[in-house]
């Protein structure tokens, strides 16, 4: 058996968002946001999947809506690209299905709780090493819930997620080993298939119950982003080739500027040296390890003030001041 990759938009839309996919949805809503406990018993999902009608439109798939508790509104989206200001898209999204509850004129108190639930196929919060995150809106310095039910934001990212067959242990791991690796299963594992939900899950993605167009408009999302992949490759591999090139520009343009300066304070170090040991005699090691550590300003300055040492003690007085300032 062949299965449709869950991770792309019209896979997704079709197991979760599908009209007779109530109970999947229920089982994997409570599986990521109740840790698998039964607090939702029924939901209604919003604008259900419906068989490609239009072709070659890009975003013809939405996020899977659905309506839980009879109130509360979940808003499900699947990514697999790291696309450019995705954070704050997420953010829209839910802060609109919150806004748009409410008609010209009704009372704020009618408003109902958003969940806003992402599933990534790459890492959103590298700080944090949990496979799902929730965030919710606090106070600044004390972390004082605000209206902490009303807007929440779930995230699960499946490259965190690790674990193999033989190591799942809760629904909540079935579940995001099946939206991991789905796609690349040839039977359904028995570890999955003894959960009714996930079985009827594996039996919509199953490829062999596609229809013709369905079959079309898979291929050309996967090739859609496998496209996009490739673009954001390419385009990064393009930016640290042009980093490359620009920093060995600027490091040689630098190091001639720094050979050029030390080898004029090289210079004047050995001029300096030379008329000391004409005026004052022959200069210690130690002592000439003094004027090596000079700046090139200090260097300049002593040139001046060698003219009044009468004797090497006056130089050693001279560089201890000057030593001293660094």
């Amino acid at each position: 058996m062949n299965f449709i990759n869950p991770k792309t938009d019209f896979a997704f839309k079709k197991i979760f968002g599908s009209a007779d996919s109530k109970d999947i949805l229920i089982s994997f809503l409570n599986a990521i946001l109740y840790e698998a406990q039964p607090v939702i018993e029924d939901l209604e999902i919003l604008d259900p999947y419906l068989a490609p009608k239009i072709k070659g439109v890009k975003d013809t798939y939405l996020d899977v809506k659905a309506k839980i508790g009879g109130s509360k509104t979940v808003i499900i989206e699947m990514q697999v690209l790291n696309v450019e200001s995705f954070e704050k898209r997420i953010l829209y999204n839910a802060t609109k299905a919150y806004s748009v509850q409410l008609k010209s004129g009704e009372n704020y108190n009618l408003l109902n709780p958003v969940i806003a639930l992402t599933i990534t196929d790459f890492q959103m919060f590298e700080h944090l090493e949990t496979v799902i995150s929730r965030f919710c809106i606090k106070e600044k310095n004390n972390l004082v819930d605000y209206l902490a039910d009303e807007l929440e934001f779930v995230f699960v990212e499946l490259p965190k997620f690790d674990k193999t067959l033989a190591e799942l242990e809760t629904l909540t791991d079935k579940w995001i080993y099946f939206m991991k690796t789905a796609r690349t299963l040839r039977s359904v594992p028995e570890e999955l298939g003894n959960v009714p939900e996930l079985r009827k899950a594996f039996t919509i993605a199953n490829e062999a119950n596609l229809d013709p167009d369905e079959l079309e408009d898979l291929e050309r999302r996967e090739i859609f982003i496998q496209d996009q992949r490739g673009a954001i490759t390419k385009a990064t591999r393009i930016g640290i080739e042009q980093g490359i090139r620009q920093g060995i520009e600027q490091g040689i343009e630098q190091g001639i500027e720094q050979g050029i300066e030390q080898g004029i304070k090289q210079g004047n170090m050995t001029l300096i040296v030379r008329q000391l040991e004409r005026s004052v005699g022959l200069l210690s090691p130690e002592i000439k390890i003094s004027i090596a550590q000079l700046s090139a300003q200090q260097l300049e300055n002593l040139g001046e003030a060698l003219l009044d040492f009468a004797s090497v003690s006056d130089l050693t007085t001279w560089l201890q001041a000057h030593n001293d300032r660094q």
